[in-house]
């Protein structure tokens, strides 16, 4: 059955089998089996972040997201122990505290970036240097790699990241003039 909690205006709220409920309405069913449960609003982000990471298709952007509402719950709940919060989420996902680490960072991207790591354009590891950019160098990257179609490679992503770290990423002809610059240097 899919998990729901009560609703303090009334009804319920799912938070364990939405595509559960998406098969039932494709079917002609309106009803489902769910078994009511009183979670907190950090108990059932995790439960809804379990469900959801354990499908067999899951777009970096989905995991990056899934990571960051787990980790942001599992602190708010002051669940620590031994272990450091990336490491719990990455235990119960199957994942290293370190790959937790890089899709959390990930969910830092404008989502234009992020719709690049998940078609492939942009690999995962190029797009976390990225990640630490202001949000307006962010769209400076974006506008010159859309213009000349060029997705940089990890090793550009760094020299990108330390180019904004000295301030010199703050315009977009003399991005694009560093950019191209290194490409020819490859």
């Amino acid at each position: 059955p899919a998990l729901v909690r009560p609703r303090s205006e009334g009804g319920y709220e799912l938070i364990s089998g939405h595509r559960r409920k998406r098969g039932c309405e494709l079917c002609g069913k309106t009803t489902m089996p769910v078994l009511v449960r009183n979670y907190t609003d950090d108990e059932a982000t995790i439960i809804m972040v379990d469900s959801n990471i354990q499908r067999e298709h899951v777009l970096p952007s989905e995991k990056a997201h899934a990571y960051a509402m787990k980790y942001e719950a599992l602190k708010h709940q002051g669940v620590k122990g031994r272990k450091n919060t990336a490491d719990m989420v990455g235990e119960m996902a199957g994942d290293s505290s370190r790959t937790v680490q890089r899709y959390i960072r990930l969910s830092k991207l404008v989502p234009e970036l992020l719709k690049y790591v998940d078609n492939g354009e942009l690999q995962v590891v190029s797009a976390e240097q990225l990640a630490g950019l202001t949000e307006e160098q962010q769209k400076i990257v974006l506008d010159v790699i859309e213009y000349l179609l060029i997705f940089p490679n990890r090793q550009l992503a760094t020299k990108i990241k330390e180019l904004s770290q000295a301030g010199n990423l703050k315009e977009r002809n003399s991005f694009m003039n560093f950019l191209l610059k290194e490409m020819r240097q490859e």
